[in-house]
């Protein structure tokens, strides 16, 4: 099939190991597992989303689903969609890939993502059509096949929407330049900081199809660093090219991640008693500051796997209202159904004017940040190489050798043909001598090639 559903959705390279007949497949594939009258469907900026986009919707209203047409609109947008019209959504999109890439990711009814268990059923379901083990003899004809139809209103409402979590005018007096990756944001986040009062400077905002995430966005903050230096703004946010996370820089240029941002949110909400639990949900790979700095507050830790429908998963369990990802994803569980940049940027630039108080001053006094090295090594068979006897092994000796000052996170990723080495350690040197030993032992493993650096 050459694409599987990894961390968020199934992803490839567009037109190639996502074609036109996957994507069909997986519409036909996803009406069946999730059975309902209608979808919605949403996409980002990529060359490649017309085309399948408008092959998920053939593959949905072929077994009977009525497709809402919500165009370029951001994944959190549709994710909204979804929970205010309680029916299932799918995004194509590739998230901070490059235009070449696409993908797309399920919703299920009320704009969660999918369980494990459901995922694996619409896989199985997938596998299946393109095999052709399930193909039904008798599809749906007449007045059973599904319609097609669009809702140019989504967008509007959604920005009502996210202009609504705050006071009117909360921005006020603000300068801030937004990066908005050449994305589905492009369109919305300007406006919604506008609206809210602050002055907007906005830059990859001119999407034409090929430059999504190319040299800006969240996982290029260079762009955005420069852009606020000179405009000597207040701040700089960075969304990623499906709009669902989000990185910030200071009005020194100085990037600030999801690990400060979420200790920032984490405090003010528990000091206004809204930190529900007196609990945050992160993943393995944040930052052991974070750890640190949440202990001496007493609020407490949830950690998961990387992935923000883990986050979000772990949310639902006990009820708590904040949890989130070193890269940006964000989830403020009682305002949203997912990782929303756009509405994590919101409330920031809201902290940041009720603080009073610059965003740097803010983020150095949130946490200190561990010297934090990631290598990925580039391998056939990431879970493979990741399970080995001669990692697993090398992977002990590391740990031990670091003890109680540091930390190792060796994962394969879900969304590249990579494994992800993330070592944290009390010096710079330290953490790159151990991540580097033990990269070269996955490399070993299986003869890859290595690189270092990359988006999770």
């Amino acid at each position: 099939m050459g694409v599987r559903f990894g961390t968020d959705g199934i992803r490839g390279v567009a037109n190639s190991e996502l074609g036109v007949e996957v994507v069909l497949a997986l519409g036909r594939a996803a009406a069946r597992v999730l059975p309902a009258a209608c979808f919605a469907v949403g996409r980002d900026t990529r060359r490649s989303g017309p085309l399948l986009q408008a092959a998920l919707s053939a593959g949905l209203a072929s077994e009977g689903a009525d497709v809402i047409d919500l165009g370029v609109l951001p994944t959190p947008g549709v994710a909204w969609v979804s929970a205010e019209r309680a029916i299932p959504a799918a995004v194509v999109s590739a998230s901070h890939n490059l235009f070449t890439d696409n993908g797309v990711k399920l919703f299920a009814a009320g704009g969660l993502k999918l369980p494990d268990a459901v995922e694996d059923a619409v896989e199985e379901e997938l596998q299946g059509v393109l095999e052709g083990r399930t193909l039904r003899t008798r599809p749906p004809t007449g007045q059973a096949v599904g319609t097609l139809r669009e809702a140019p209103e989504a967008r509007s409402q959604y920005v009502e929407h996210l202009v609504a979590q705050v006071e009117p005018g909360a921005l006020d007096g603000l300068h801030v330049v937004v990066d908005c990756a050449n994305g589905a944001a492009s369109a919305v986040a300007p406006e919604v900081l506008r609206r809210l009062g602050a002055t907007v400077d906005a830059v990859a905002d001119q999407p034409d199809g090929s430059n999504i995430n190319d040299g800006c966005g969240s996982t290029h903050p260079e762009l955005l660093m420069g852009q606020v230096r000179a405009a000597r703004a207040d701040l700089g946010v960075a969304l990623d090219g499906d709009a669902d996370r989000l990185v910030a820089v200071d009005h020194t240029g100085a990037l600030v991640t999801g690990d400060e941002l979420l200790v920032m949110f984490a405090t003010d909400l528990a000091r206004r008693g809204e930190l529900a639990g007196d609990a945050v949900v992160v993943t393995v790979m944040s930052n052991l500051g974070l750890h640190l700095a949440m202990a001496e507050q007493g609020i407490a830790l949830r950690e998961t796997p990387v992935g923000d429908r883990y986050v979000l998963e772990a949310l639902e369990a006990e009820g708590l209202a904040l949890g989130g990802e070193q890269s940006g994803h964000i989830v403020f569980r009682r305002r949203s159904t997912t990782g929303d940049g756009i509405l994590t940027a919101v409330l920031l630039l809201d902290l940041v004017r009720r603080a009073g108080r610059p965003l740097a001053e803010l983020a150095a006094a949130s946490m200190t940040r561990l010297p934090q090295v990631l290598v990925n090594v580039s391998v056939g068979d990431p879970a493979g190489a990741v399970e080995s006897t001669v990692v697993r092994d090398e992977l002990e000796v590391v740990r031990g050798q670091l003890g109680d000052r540091g930390r190792v996170v060796l994962r394969a990723s879900g969304t590249e043909p990579v494994v992800r080495v993330m070592v944290e350690a009390p010096e710079h040197e330290l953490a790159s001598a151990a991540a580097q030993r033990l990269a070269a032992v996955v490399a070993g493993s299986s003869a890859p090639r290595s690189a270092a650096g990359g988006p999770s």
